[in-house]
């Protein structure tokens, strides 16, 4: 089968590789039909996350069709739509118990593209496929379901749930790329009075008015904080997201967050970020960081089967499965391109 390999930072190639196989008895083989990028393969080919080793296939977000399961799957059987969660659940320890499946201790947690082979491949080995799966609802595209496999319960768990958001909060987020604009939805669940979006590119606050934002700020031309003290009589942001992953964008986060306020972190990190508590001790702030547990993944398929939901516009760019290497050159340049999620099918 063909896959697109990691090679150390910087380095990718679209390349024959042997074909996956089912190695343990909860397994399944899923043929991929539709997969995308995520801006976490963007850090891994950054080198910011050293655990991902030469050799590694990429990706963690796709729907694809069942090819071949273990003795010991239960209730998928080949032939059967699947969303294959970024995520993966052995159901049984401590923390899987608990719905905290992103801390898995019992060989899953975020695996696929990271510590195995991923699905920006023709075919992927999804362990533990029973609890790591989802069935494709009649009616939902591979488009839409796609958006369900990381960044919408992502930005739902690690953004708006844990950053406690209530009707009529003011929510700053920062970061309009794909993980900010799906916090924009998630957000608009909630009714805040205000959605504020900071990003340093006009076509993603363009993309973040689309998606909900009621006020879009260019952090290069504007000063994002006179902005928030204009909108909350002085008192900063009820709620910050933080969608990008870089220190100053952290730090900024905290800075616009009111006294009592929260700041959730989505964004991935590979550089230390400087916590000021020389300034903020005094303002009883709550700061949470995570990785997605995908619990709320069942919550958002049936939001968008019934329509409440529609994440098919973040898909901006289309390509065959054979063209990874353009669609990450375009996914990369995204400031240039206008790029939000870029979607690659089999077959096209």
């Amino acid at each position: 089968m063909k896959a697109l390999v990691f090679h150390g930072p910087g380095k990718r190639s679209w390349e024959d590789v042997p074909d996956a196989t089912i190695q343990d008895s909860t397994d399944a083989v899923v043929r991929v039909d539709a997969v995308t990028i995520c801006g976490t393969d963007l850090h891994i080919l950054g080198g910011d996350v050293p655990e991902v080793t030469d050799g590694r296939i990429l990706g963690h977000e796709a729907v694809g069709t069942v090819v071949e399961v273990g003795d010991g799957v239960q209730t998928l059987a080949p032939g059967d739509r699947v969303l294959v969660s970024c995520i993966t659940a052995c159901g049984t320890c401590r923390f899987c118990r608990e719905s905290r499946y992103g801390q898995c201790l019992g060989g899953g947690g975020w695996i696929l593209g990271h510590l195995i082979d991923g699905t920006q491949a023709e075919l992927v080995r999804v362990p533990y496929a029973d609890n790591s799966t989802h069935r494709i609802p009649d009616g939902v595209s591979d488009e839409q379901m796609l958006m369900l496999a990381d960044i919408l319960p992502t930005s739902y768990e690690v953004g708006v749930l844990n950053g406690c958001l209530r009707p009529a909060d003011v929510v700053v987020v920062i970061g309009a790329g794909p993980i900010g604009l799906a916090a924009i939805l998630a957000a608009r669940l909630f009714s805040p009075s205000r959605i504020v979006a900071v990003d340093l590119a006009d076509s993603r606050l363009d993309a973040a008015k689309a998606f909900g934002a009621n006020v879009v700020v260019n952090s290069g031309r504007e000063d994002a904080a006179a902005v928030v003290r204009d909108l909350t009589g002085g008192l900063g942001a009820d709620v910050t997201v933080e969608a990008v992953g870089y220190p100053e964008t952290f730090e900024q986060a905290v800075a616009l967050v009111r006294p009592c306020g929260h700041v959730a972190n989505i964004g991935v990190h590979g550089k230390p970020a400087t916590l000021h508590l020389e300034d903020i001790w005094i303002k009883n702030l709550t700061i949470t960081t995570g990785l997605v547990d995908t619990y709320s993944t069942p919550t958002l398929i049936g939001l968008v089967s019934s329509g409440q939901l529609d994440t098919s516009p973040m898909i901006t760019h289309r390509f065959a499965l054979d063209e990874f290497e353009q669609a990450y050159d375009v996914f990369s340049r995204a400031g240039e391109t206008g790029a939000l999620k870029v979607l690659l099918t089999a077959g096209s």
